[in-house]
């Protein structure tokens, strides 16, 4: 169900009154990426979010950012112990080695993408065929956890060496990078955000 905010706005219900979780929502979530680099950002946080709530990733994204040298994939690519135990004594982010370790590993394997197929946004904007899927929802409850593209893309990263790319992961990226519009119609940004 969409929310009804300050004035006639309507928003998706499930970023409530949060500002934090307002603003992701009004200003990036369902926006169409096609930069590598807010493409790798959003990988980097989606996969430290697994079995968390999304407002915590949000509220961390600083920290994140500066812990992760400003998600820069060549730099996180040559990360090693000290940066590992760097990371694991970081209170700003979540302290998991298994998605620390990942989060190098995915940033390797995202320039082996870049390097074979020259944009890793466009490598994924291909599940879709280029064009943003823009779903018609009315409530929250109608709004799938996966795809068959978000399937596909899970299969086809763990195949190239991607770690924390589940298929509920990835259709979570694909909502935030806009490969998938799915802000319910009642909600003000839902034409905003069809490419």
């Amino acid at each position: 169900m969409a929310k009804k905010k300050s004035g006639d706005i309507v928003r998706c219900g499930w970023c409530g009154d949060d500002p934090v979780y307002t603003a992701y929502h009004d200003e990036e979530w369902g926006v169409p990426v096609r930069d590598d680099g807010r493409m790798f950002e959003f990988l980097i946080l989606e996969g430290a979010q697994a079995g968390l709530s999304w407002i915590t990733i949000l509220r961390k994204r600083e920290a994140y950012r500066n812990a992760f040298a400003g998600f820069d994939p060549e730099k996180i690519a040559r990360f090693g112990d000290a940066d590992v135990a760097r990371l694991l004594g970081d209170a700003g982010i979540v302290r998991n080695r298994l998605k620390i370790a990942a989060a190098i590993t995915n940033a390797q394997a995202f320039l082996r993408v870049v390097e074979e197929k020259g944009s890793f946004a466009d490598f994924l904007w291909g599940f879709v065929d280029n064009r943003q899927v823009v779903n018609r929802w009315k409530r929250l409850d109608q709004i799938p956890a996966t795809s068959p593209a978000s399937d596909a893309m899970s299969k086809e990263l763990k195949r190239l060496g991607f770690k924390f790319v589940g298929s509920t992961i990835l259709y979570a990226h694909m909502q935030a990078t806009g490969l998938v519009n799915d802000h319910l119609v009642s909600c003000f940004r839902h034409g905003v955000c069809c490419e």
